[in-house]
Order: structure tokens, then sequence, then C-alpha cells
């Protein structure tokens, strides 16, 4: 019996045995190894010419090198270690060259992502890390601005050092003639240093307002770039600069819808008791919830001595004691404390 060559069978071609297969090569096996050919396909399409093609497909059945017409039985094990190597090799080539056809086409993926960004994109998003660079970024911005710069920031007061830089750069803003609008929180009402910067930009002509509901930070300068931060990583330590228009624009959109909700701020010591009351009513939400007071605090943006001020003061309202009753008596007195915020229409 001769020695067969190595299959060129490819490891995607490969399937069971079929049973007629099967039965065909034990049939091979029984006749010493050797089928004459001629046999096994006077009809192509019959099951035995069909299990016939399967084997030869599969290199158990290879013509013998000595005698025409007759096939020789190629040993399975053999066989197995034969295709087993050779699929190797092929992967080992197809891994190969995965890893190198992103380089190999690399300065064609260049050119359609040129093409790309001209035909489809509306302007360039940049992501920046680190408040250093962000607040140099925004600075420049500023500077550059000629026509209009919206500003929403959430959280409560700034220190004294950061609303003077703030109102001297701002000013300044203001006498080049670019409209300046902002938006705070209504416990930035309750912060000193704030209360100054909204007189001062008042005064200059900016305009300053509160709002009672949950708001993300964001600036836009021009109504072309729109700066908001990143989420996932810590609060300020990353930022996006969006110059793309169609998303400038709905960003000027949420900010004039926030706008139009909120409540003047002309940084007078008074504060409106529509802002008074949708803080309180935000305050016995959380406590209804049960938050912590460092956590209300914080979420609200009011220091925990202003915070246990306003307590008091409810306390005293409905003569009340403990945080039980204080939460009874306001529930009796149509205080809207829901999952879905305060009513505002108090």
């Amino acid at each position: 019996m001769s020695s067969s060559d190595e299959s060129g069978l490819r490891a995607h071609q490969v399937g069971s045995l079929s049973s007629d297969a099967e039965k065909l090569y034990l049939r091979a096996l029984q006749s010493e190894g050797r089928l004459v050919s001629s046999h096994c396909a006077e009809d192509p399409d019959s099951p035995e010419g069909r299990a016939l093609r399967e084997l030869q497909a599969m290199g158990l059945l290879v013509p013998d090198t000595e005698q025409q017409g007759v096939l020789v039985a190629v040993d399975p094990r053999q066989l197995a270690v034969s295709l087993s190597a050779s699929w190797q090799r092929e992967a080992l080539d197809l891994l190969s060259r995965s890893v190198a056809l992103p380089d190999e086409l690399h300065q064609l993926s260049e050119a359609y992502e040129a093409i790309s960004r001209h035909s489809q994109s509306g302007g360039a998003i940049e992501y920046v890390r680190g408040t250093v660079e962000i607040n140099q970024r925004l600075l420049l911005l500023s500077r550059d601005s000629s026509r209009e710069v919206l500003t929403a920031q959430p959280g409560g007061g700034r220190r004294q050092r950061t609303m003077a830089a703030a109102r001297d750069r701002d000013s300044e803003v203001l006498r080049r003639g670019v409209s300046r609008r902002t938006i705070y929180q209504p416990s930035a009402r309750y912060s000193a240093p704030t209360r100054q910067y909204a007189d001062s930009m008042t005064r200059a002509g900016g305009e300053v307002r509160t709002l009672n509901e949950p708001f993300l930070r964001l600036m836009i300068f021009d109504q072309r770039v729109g700066v908001i931060p990143v989420t996932g990583g810590a609060p300020n330590d990353a930022a996006a600069f969006i110059e793309d228009e169609a998303v400038v624009g709905y960003l000027v959109n949420v900010f004039e819808s926030l706008w139009e909700r909120a409540i003047p701020f002309l940084g007078t010591v008074q504060v409106p008791p529509q802002v008074v009351s949708g803080l309180r009513q935000q305050i016995l939400r959380f406590m209804a919830q049960g938050v912590g007071h460092r956590v209300i605090a914080r979420r609200l943006g009011l220091s925990e001595r202003t915070l246990a001020r306003h307590i008091a003061e409810m306390r005293e309202e409905y003569g009340v004691e403990t945080l039980f009753q204080l939460g009874w008596k306001a529930a009796q007195s149509n205080w809207r404390i829901t999952e879905d915020g305060p009513d505002d229409s108090l």
C-alpha cells in the first residue's frame, strides 16, 4: 500500500463523516485497504458515489500510485496528525494576517476618515482632562467671546477667592459688550461671595438666576462652543469641548428652557418666598427618604449649618420638636413630598 500525500483540505471544509462514508471506508479495510473506484461510482449521485467523494475529499481514500483506478485507505490517525499540523499552520498564518492588516490598510483608513469627516461631521468634540487645563481653555474662550456667554453652575456657593476672580473676569467680558447669563441653584443665595458676584454682574449688565431643580454644568460661548462635564470621572476632572453645530444648538435650547423656569437673583440678602419654599420641600423630601443631613447638604449645595437653620425654622413654624413630627405636620399642611420632587405651585 502506497503512502498518501498530505491533504489540501482546509479546516472550514471539514464536517462529520456520513454513515455511508464510514461504511464504505470499513468495506475498503475489509478488502485489504483497497477499493476499485469504478465499482463504487457507477452512479456518481448515488449514496455510494457521494460517500466515495466524501472520503476522497477528506483524504481517507487516495489514488494508488502503482495501480490506476484503485483507491487506497489512509490511516485515520496519521491523517489526523497531518491535517492538524496543516491547520495549525493555516491558523497561525491567518492570525499573522489579522495582526498586520490594520497597518497595511492604515493609509486607506485615514483617507476614508478624512472624506467622512468632511462630508458628515458638523464639528469637533475634544476631551480635555485636568482642572488646570480645563480652566485655561475656558479662560481663552471667555476672552475670545464676542456676543454671548451662557453658564449653568450647579452646586452651592463658591469661595470668596473663586468668586472674586470670576467677578473680575466676567466684568471684563461685560465691558466688551458681551451678554452674559448665569444659572445657579437656590442654595447659592445663602452664600455671601455668590451674592456679591450676582450683585456685581447685575450692576454691570449681566443676568443671574436660580433654578430649583437638578441640572448639569454647562457653558456655551457665542453659540459656537459648548462645554459639558464628562461623566464617569472625578468631578471637574474632564470636560468635552463641543463645536458640532447641531449639538451646540441643542445645548442652547436646553439652557433657554432652564432659563425660562429660573428666578432672577439680584444678589440681595432677601431670598424670595418661593425659593425658600421649594428648597425646604426638597429638604423634607430627602428626609422622608431617610437621607442623612450631611448628604442632604451636599446634594443641595448648602452648608450643614444653613441646613440646620432651615430645619430649626421649620420646627418653629410648625411648633414641633422632633423630625418625625416635622414630617407629619408638613404632610398635614399639603407639602408634597414625592419621588417626583417638590410641588413648585406653593
